[in-house]
């Protein structure tokens, strides 16, 4: 049984945010590999513009081409229509019966995960690895959700102690709009890619 993490999302785009994540879950947990899977058409981003499936594949590629640890999964892009988490884990378990799966997400993910898709099904699945950015202080709130969530739902979920990186895509995607330096944010390569397809230019 190979144990796999799962970094699933938008990846609009991937930056060194979620290589920081993904290598803090291979490690901290000893697992086997960690996938990168782009979500397909993300259900709740239907009010703004989400970058082809095909750009945002590539970007995950050219980030996780240095990590062997890392594996691009096209899982989810493959489906038709919205997909899900709640659908993709379950999905997964058919498919890969002979491995063992965990679903990594931020923390500020485990305080909206009531309002994805059949939540139950997310959090009864598989455990979850749930970044703690406030590592070394006592972050309350987080372990109040955490006990409520577990309580509620028989959630299995861990702390990954990793103080990540302040930057979301959105904040990225908007400095390239306005043609100001994403350097030091994202991969060199996918820097260079949003470039030279002039993505997220206004």
């Amino acid at each position: 049984m190979a144990d796999i993490g799962i970094m699933g999302g938008t990846f609009d785009p991937v930056h060194n945010g979620h290589l920081i994540l993904g290598k803090q879950a291979y490690e901290e947990y000893g697992l086997d590999a960690v996938w990168f899977m782009p979500s397909g058409q993300p259900p709740h981003k239907k009010d703004r513009h989400v970058t082809p499936a095909g750009d945002r594949c590539a970007m995950v590629k050219l980030a996780i081409g240095d990590f062997p640890e890392f594996v691009f999964s096209d899982f989810e892009v493959l489906r038709e229509g919205s997909t899900y988490t709640a659908q993709t884990l379950a999905l997964l378990k058919e498919t890969y019966a002979d491995h063992n799966f965990c679903y990594i997400i931020g923390a500020d993910s485990l305080y909206e995960i009531e309002s994805w898709y059949h939540p139950e099904l997310v959090l009864s699945g598989v455990p979850l690895l749930v970044a703690d950015r406030e590592y070394g202080q006592e972050h309350l709130p987080l372990r109040r959700q955490i006990a409520y969530l577990t309580d509620k739902y028989k959630a299995r979920i861990r702390l990954l102690h990793c103080g990540g990186m302040d930057i979301a895509s959105q904040e990225i995607r908007r400095l390239a709009a306005q043609g100001q330096s994403i350097s030091g944010f994202v991969p060199k390569a996918v820097e260079a890619y949003i470039k030279s397809h002039q993505l997220y230019l206004s």
